[in-house]
């Protein structure tokens, strides 16, 4: 480190001595977007800066029942280390941990010095340096759902309450033990931009708002977010899980990202008082690159075997490739604001998704619009859903990923390497599954057959 570098680091280890902070949590994102960390002694924060700390590799490519799945790079180059170094600028105290702070970390392979091919923050990373190239910085807010669960005397987990009819409430009500509260309290202390929150639709549902700014911040914003929810349950004893649909009863949880730029100038890129709907032609060829890369777009932004279930028609999900205006049975919705509040809003992503990957896609696919100049059709009127107006998304995870393969312009774009691992770890899930017998089937035939 150069000698400026060291006394950067000085002036973070005095404040961390000042605030009674002795532990670092180094955290990064895998995958599918779960928080891999390790818990680093203050004083030894400049030895994992100078030297970095070591993981194997094949993390971005280990289940989530711990199964080491077989991606180029991994099992088959002998379990080879990445490099993982602390990302001081985001260092902040945990609010429900004392003595700990944490920070994101940039991950590289050792050999090269280069961004590991899975890492979700430099694949964003390089999907926005793309879209500077043009003259965009992209700008995203992002909405978040999730259920709360808490254990059930017989066993497994239950929706935390069950009062039906009180979507958009806050207060008792909804929220017999004040969860929503206090994890907006915590979160606020995280100092990630948290807005507001209200009971969402189904019982235990919640939804919790993130300012937006700049797409890396965003990321990283709700990728901490994400994780800070979490932890906050188990602190609670409960669970709090972003999966898209845990419940055969109720509806899913969205990720809906709001996504506009700014020009060279720092003006919203997407507002055209003279253009059609209020929209410059960036933002209507955006629009237009999203639903050309709607399919591929779908392996990112609704990730799981689980997603495809959270789908079809009544749901408040989107099941079509449409947009509209202020209209939230489309896949796309251009909300009413103009001027400065000028953007879209896409519907499709699930909680599930990796914040990094559904950003990167998303703004990759808006970039791919952008430069074909091709204008979308006409926005859906009224009540969608009707498969005679607009095409079907995919129905399930495999034929999503098939389209990801498919779509080598939006496959270009993400980057050969990394799009050929998440193929090949995505697919192993979707074999996974088709091996595992459920309980709906042992319930269906068991007895009658």
């Amino acid at each position: 480190m150069s000698d400026q570098d060291h006394a950067e680091v000085r002036r973070h280890l005095d404040r961390l001595a000042a605030d009674g902070i002795d532990v670092v949590r180094v955290t990064y994102p895998d995958l599918i977007g779960t928080d891999r960390a390790r818990d680093v002694l203050v004083e030894e924060l400049p030895r994992a800066l100078e030297h970095g700390l070591a993981f194997c590799r094949a993390v971005y490519h280990t289940s989530p029942q711990g199964d080491v799945v077989p991606v180029s790079g991994g099992l088959d180059a002998g379990l080879p280390d990445v490099c993982v170094r602390p990302d001081l600028s985001t260092l902040v105290a945990l609010p429900w941990e004392p003595g700990v702070a944490a920070c994101l970390a940039d991950v590289t392979d050792p050999a090269t010095g280069a961004p590991a091919p899975e890492s979700p923050r430099d694949l964003l990373r390089s999907v926005l340096e793309r879209c500077r190239e043009h003259g965009l910085s992209p700008v995203v807010g992002p909405e978040l759902e999730y259920f709360l669960c808490e254990q059930d005397p017989g066993g497994g987990w239950r929706r935390y309450g069950s009062t039906p009819g009180v979507v958009y409430t806050a207060g008792l009500r909804a929220d017999p033990d004040n969860h929503l509260l206090r994890t907006l309290r915590q979160v606020r202390d995280l100092r990630i931009g948290v807005l507001s929150g209200n009971h969402e639709f189904d019982g235990g549902q919640f939804e919790i708002n993130l300012l937006h700014s700049g797409a890396l911040s965003a990321a990283d914003r709700a990728f901490r977010f994400k994780a800070a929810v979490k932890e906050l349950a188990r602190r609670e004893g409960r669970l709090a899980t972003f999966m898209a649909k845990p419940f055969n009863d109720a509806g899913g949880s969205g990720f809906h990202l709001h996504l506009s730029g700014t020009d060279a100038e720092g003006r919203n890129a997407f507002d055209d008082p003279a253009g059609a709907y209020g929209l410059s032609a960036t933002a209507r060829h955006a629009v237009a690159g999203v639903l050309a890369h709607a399919p591929a777009l779908a392996a990112l932004l609704n990730p799981t075997v689980n997603s495809y279930k959270r789908f079809g028609p009544d749901t408040l999900a989107p099941w079509l490739i449409d947009w509209g205006l202020d209209n939230r049975s489309a896949m796309v919705r251009v909300p009413p604001e103009r001027g400065a509040g000028a953007r879209l809003e896409l519907r499709l992503g699930d909680a599930s998704a990796n914040p990094y990957l559904a950003i990167a896609a998303t703004t990759a696919a808006a970039l791919l619009g952008i430069l074909a100049a091709e204008e979308p059709p006409a926005p859906l009127e009224g009540y969608g859903y009707d498969t005679t107006k607009a095409a079907l998304l995919p129905t399930d995870l495999s034929a999503a990923l098939d389209a990801l393969e498919s779509d080598t312009a939006l496959a270009g774009l993400l980057g050969k390497d990394f799009t050929g691992s998440y193929l090949s770890y995505k697919r192993n899930e979707v074999e996974r599954f088709q091996r595992h017998v459920t309980d709906w089937e042992f319930n269906e035939y068991a007895y009658h057959l």
